[in-house]
């Protein structure tokens, strides 16, 4: 095992998400029923010092979920495919995750398809949206 793989295995990522929608929750806990993925789910409704360190990144969690992984900060389409690089889900989801976001190229084109779903259902279903940025203390 190389050191770079160790290190993945070793130290915990977080993977920062809506909980409120429907379709981001049910991707991340889909992906990362458990934690034995090395990945810890984090709602970013909730007040933390991860979403803090998120919002003065200047990074809207309405536009993008978020992987931080040791000190790197993972955006958007970039923390969606560094998501999937790590989840163990395995059948045909895994296999339509690893087509989806597993690229950077493809990722890049899917994952703001995949957010304007995400924001337009919150319309539909009357959810509001976090504004993480618009409410910094």
């Amino acid at each position: 095992m190389t050191e770079k793989q160790d290190h993945l295995q070793t130290e915990p990522s977080y993977l920062v998400y809506d909980d409120d929608c429907p379709v981001c929750r049910t991707w991340c806990t889909d992906a990362f029923p458990d934690e034995s993925a090395g990945v810890v789910l984090v709602d970013a409704r909730k007040d933390s010092a991860l979403m803090d360190e998120i919002t003065a990144a200047g990074l809207d969690i309405d536009q993008g979920m978020v992987l931080k992984v040791g000190d790197t900060l993972h955006y958007a389409s970039d923390a969606a495919r560094e998501a999937t690089l790590r989840s163990r889900r395995g059948g045909i989801r895994g296999a339509v995750n690893r087509v989806v976001f597993g690229s950077q190229a493809i990722a890049r084109i899917s994952y703001p398809v995949g957010r304007a779903f995400r924001n337009g259902l919150l319309r539909v279903l009357g959810i509001p949206f976090i504004k993480n940025l618009e409410n910094r203390r």
